[in-house]
C-alpha cells in the first residue's frame, strides 16, 4: 500500500477537498479500492476566489488569468502542505499527489461530427472550427510539485479531448476501480453539476454523463435571494410549494436535448442562468424558488437515469456521494422519484461523500504513475483508451549528473 493525495475545487466552488488514501494494485493489475485516511476542506481566499469568479465570467484579460493559474497553484500548494505536516507525513512517504485544477471554461464535444475527422488527417480543423471538445483548468502543477516535493498530477481531460472524449464526468474510472468487484451499480454525484455511472468490471458496458444542475443554481438562488452561501439541509426549500409552470420551463432546457454522454458546465445552469430565471419570477417566495429548483435537480438526475442508462433493469441501489447528499429535502425528493432504486450513498463503501471527487483524483493520478489506463472510452466516447494526466517530477527526483 502507497499514500496518494488528491484534491478537488468542482463547479461548485464552494472550497478545497483534500485528501489522503492508501491505494495498491489489486490481482487484476488495477488498482484496489482506495481506502480512505484522512481528508480536510478550506476555503478559498477571498482574492484568489474574486479572481476565479470573475474567469468563470470571461472578465479578466490573458495577462490576470495568467497570474491566477499560479495563485491557485498556489493554493492547492498550501492545502495539500498542510494536510502532510498535520499527518506528519514527509514527501518521500506520499507517492502522487493528484487534482484537476479549477475548470474556467468547457466546450463539450459535438459527438454527431466527429465522424467528420475519423481518417486523423485534418488535426487542426478538429479544433479551429470543428466539433471537438476543449476546456481550461488552472492551478500550476509545478508549484504543487516544488512545495511539497512530490510527483504529481494534474489536467486529467486534455487527453481524453485529443482522442473525441467529453473528458467529462470522469467520476467513472474510480467508480470501475471502487465497484468492479459488486458491480453492476449505479452511482451519482451530486457537485455544482450532477453526473450518473453505470460501473462494473467489463468497461465496454460502462455509461457515464452529466445529468444536469445538483447544487450550482440552489447554492446561488440562495445567496442571492436569502444572502446565505448554501440552504443547510434543505431547510428553506422544504417549506416552499413546487411552481408546476416554472419547473416545466426549468426541464425545457436545451441542455436535456443533448445525446450521452454529454456534459454541462456553469453557462449551461450557472449565475447568468439563474439570474434570469429569477427576474422572471420575481412574484414567487425565496421558499418556492429554492423547492422549485431542487424539484428541478431531483427530476433531472432521476429523468436521465431512466431515459439514457442501459442497463438500469440490472441494478437494485444508487450510490450517492458529493455535497448534495448533505440536503436532506433533496435527497428525500430524489428518493421519491427513484421508485425501486434504493438511494444510499458512498460512505456505507468506506467512501466518504463529502470527499469522493478528491479521491477521484488520487486514484486517478495514481493509475497515471503506473501507465494504467485510466478513462473509459464506453463512457466518455473517446476512441480509445489512453493515461490521463500530466505529470511533474518534483526536485527531490531531479538527477544531478
Amino acid at each position: 500500500m502507497v499514500i496518494a493525495i488528491g484534491l478537488n475545487s468542482g463547479s461548485s466552488f464552494d472550497g478545497v477537498d483534500v485528501v489522503a488514501v492508501e491505494i495498491d494494485l489489486a490481482e487484476d493489475g488495477n488498482p484496489s479500492r482506495p481506502q480512505f485516511i484522512a481528508g480536510r476542506s478550506y476555503d478559498w481566499p477571498e482574492a484568489v476566489a474574486k479572481g476565479v469568479l470573475r474567469a468563470f465570467d470571461n472578465k479578466l484579460s490573458i495577462f490576470e488569468l495568467c497570474r491566477l493559474n499560479y495563485t491557485t497553484g498556489a493554493v492547492y500548494a498550501e492545502c495539500a502542505r498542510s494536510l502532510m505536516r498535520e499527518q506528519g507525513w514527509k514527501p518521500e512517504d506520499i507517492a502522487v499527489i493528484g487534482y484537476d485544477g479549477q475548470t474556467i471554461y468547457q466546450e463539450p464535444a459535438q459527438f454527431s461530427e466527429l465522424k467528420n475527422f475519423s481518417d486523423g488527417e485534418d488535426v487542426l480543423g478538429r479544433w479551429q472550427d470543428g466539433p471537438f471538445p476543449c476546456g481550461l483548468q488552472i492551478g500550476e502543477p509545478a508549484i504543487v510539485a516544488a512545495t511539497c516535493n512530490v510527483t504529481t498530477v494534474t489536467q486529467f481531460r486534455p487527453s481524453d479531448h485529443a482522442l473525441g472524449g467529453a473528458g467529462a464526468p470522469l467520476m467513472q474510472y474510480l467508480d470501475f476501480v471502487a465497484f468492479r468487484d459488486i458491480g453492476p451499480v449505479l452511482t451519482l454525484n451530486i457537485g455544482g453539476i450532477a453526473n450518473c455511472q453505470f460501473a462494473q468490471a467489463d468497461r465496454s458496458k460502462m455509461m457515464a454523463f452529466d445529468t444536469g444542475p445538483g447544487n450550482v443554481m440552489l447554492d446561488h438562488a440562495t445567496k442571492v435571494l436569502l444572502g446565505t452561501s448554501y440552504d443547510a439541509d434543505g431547510e428553506e426549500a422544504a417549506k416552499g410549494t413546487i411552481n408546476q409552470p416554472l419547473l416545466d420551463q426549468l426541464l425545457s432546457h436545451d441542455f436535456f436535448k443533448r445525446p450521452v454522454p454529454r456534459s454541462a458546465w456553469r453557462r449551461d445552469f450557472g449565475a447568468e442562468y439563474a439570474d434570469e430565471i429569477l427576474a422572471q419570477n420575481r412574484s414567487l417566495s425565496a421558499q418556492d424558488i429554492l423547492a422549485t429548483f431542487t424539484e428541478f435537480t431531483a427530476i433531472s438526475i432521476t429523468r436521465s437515469i431512466r431515459e439514457h442508462v442501459v442497463g438500469v433493469d440490472e441494478v437494485t441501489t444508487v450510490i450517492a456521494s458529493g455535497g448534495g447528499v448533505r440536503n436532506g429535502f433533496l435527497m428525500k425528493r430524489l428518493a421519491g422519484h427513484l421508485n425501486r432504486l434504493e438511494l444510499v450513498t458512498s460512505d456505507d463503501y468506506g467512501i466518504p461523500p463529502q470527499f469522493k471527487e478528491a479521491i477521484k483524483f488520487a486514484t486517478l493520478a495514481y493509475a497515471n504513475v503506473n501507465s494504467l489506463a485510466n478513462n473509459i472510452p464506453a463512457a466518455g466516447g473517446a476512441s480509445s483508451f489512453t493515461i490521463l494526466g500530466k505529470t511533474v517530477q518534483p526536485p527531490r527526483l531531479a538527477k544531478v549528473l
